[in-house]
């Protein structure tokens, strides 16, 4: 056959066309410059991460079975880990057995499993307006069709998910009610009660983010909807270990119902067989030894302060008439501008002044408003936060640009 009459292959599938990419991780491949101050990432602070205790975990699991954590595992995940994490679930209010948990690549595969086992193309997904962005790209590349349900201050508003309940008829709830990524907003508990009932009374399921919720450093802590018994027979729990340990060891988990987790079990087998058995037998080992609550006691310390920094500089850095969460916890700010603002168009000046943020309109999966952002504060200590909103009050309000950036 010559070269000129070969057939082309196939092209990509439909989804993979489809699908858009983040515009959170160009933001940070944009910023990647190390003198751009950039509040773009929801990182947890490099330098609060335990390296000398989890070097010690990494260095006992090797040390006294090399075999065992260098070879294949379960694809439920390390039992004692399993153990663990169910441990700190039922002490913190939900009573979790390891067999409830299937251990994930990070929570995002969690919600991946999730999707690949209870959704089929053309299955309506309600979510909040806005919500976690990779959340829209995985409902998305699914297939689904995805409703927004408007949002207040407080999070998801009861009446309207209730008339789009009946509307829509949903297969499924995505929320993330404890600091909500974006806006920080949480959830009032008599709030994830309706939720719990209206989840009953219409029979979908509930998918609970909480990749935040130990990261509270204001408040009393709120139930999750899992604990709530209209709920407790439909509700999956996603968490994660990648806030409060470290990300770089990619490791989550979804706690739920059995139906659901055996399903998950068979979806992950086909992906790929298993998480890190060396990570999960090192995060089982570190939550051993160490009181992980005492832990992040001094983490939580340092975030209050960042958050209570970014927040006493806004009023000097964004329009006259702009409005601001104030977030009791988590790693965000959600941040409004008057009207006729386009953060997404001023992104690039940002980055002229040497700073860097996420516009807001990626995270509506309804109409997007487009005067919105995101700003993270975990990352920077206090000065270095006010440096970077000082750059960033030259672009949003120009009356204050200085001659020279400094």
């Amino acid at each position: 056959m010559s070269m000129d009459t070969r057939v082309p292959p196939p092209g990509p599938a439909a989804r993979a066309v489809a699908a858009s990419g983040s515009v959170i991780r160009e933001a940070l491949a944009l910023t990647a410059r190390p003198e751009i101050i950039s509040f773009a990432g929801g990182l947890p602070a490099s330098e609060l991460l335990d390296v000398d205790g989890i070097r010690a975990a990494y260095d006992r699991v090797l040390g006294t079975s090399p075999y065992r954590v260098l070879q294949y595992s379960t694809t439920e995940g390390d039992p004692a880990l399993r153990e663990a994490i169910g441990a700190r679930l039922t002490r913190r209010g939900l009573h979790s057995r390891p067999e409830d948990l299937v251990i994930t690549t990070g929570a995002q595969q969690a919600l991946a499993l999730l999707t690949t086992t209870l959704l089929d193309p053309g299955d309506v997904v309600a979510v909040e307006d806005p919500t976690y962005l990779a959340a829209l790209q995985c409902f998305h590349y699914a297939g689904a069709r995805v409703v927004p349900v408007p949002t207040d201050d407080q999070g998801i508003v009861i009446d309207a998910l209730a008339d789009i309940v009946v509307r829509e008829r949903p297969r499924l709830l995505y929320l993330v009610p404890t600091f909500q990524n974006p806006t920080g907003h949480t959830l009032p508990a008599e709030r994830r009660h309706a939720v719990a009932r209206l989840a009953a009374e219409h029979g979908f399921w509930i998918a609970e983010d909480d990749p935040y919720g130990e990261l509270r450093f204001h408040g009393e802590p709120m139930p999750w909807i899992a604990t709530y018994e209209e709920a407790s027979d439909r509700t999956v729990l996603l968490g994660s270990l990648s806030k409060v340990l470290a990300p770089g060891m990619r490791l989550g988990w979804l706690r739920a119902p059995a139906e659901v987790c055996r399903s998950s079990v068979l979806a992950k087998q086909a992906l790929d067989l298993h998480s890190s058995t060396v990570d999960q037998a090192a995060a089982a080992q570190y939550l051993l030894e160490h009181d992980l609550d005492t832990r992040l006691l001094p983490v939580r310390a340092v975030y209050r302060e960042r958050c209570a920094t970014l927040l006493a500089t806004l009023p000097h850095v964004l329009p006259p008439g702009s409005t601001w969460s104030r977030p009791e916890g988590g790693m965000f700010i959600w941040a409004r501008l008057p009207d006729g603002h386009d953060t997404a168009a001023l992104l690039r000046d940002a980055v002229d002044h040497g700073v860097a943020y996420v516009p807001g309109a990626p995270f509506f999966s309804g109409p997007a408003d487009p005067a919105t952002l995101r700003l993270s504060f975990a990352t920077h200590e206090p000065e270095e936060i006010r440096r970077g909103m000082a750059r960033l009050a030259g672009v949003f309000r120009p009356d204050r640009r200085p001659a020279h950036r400094e």
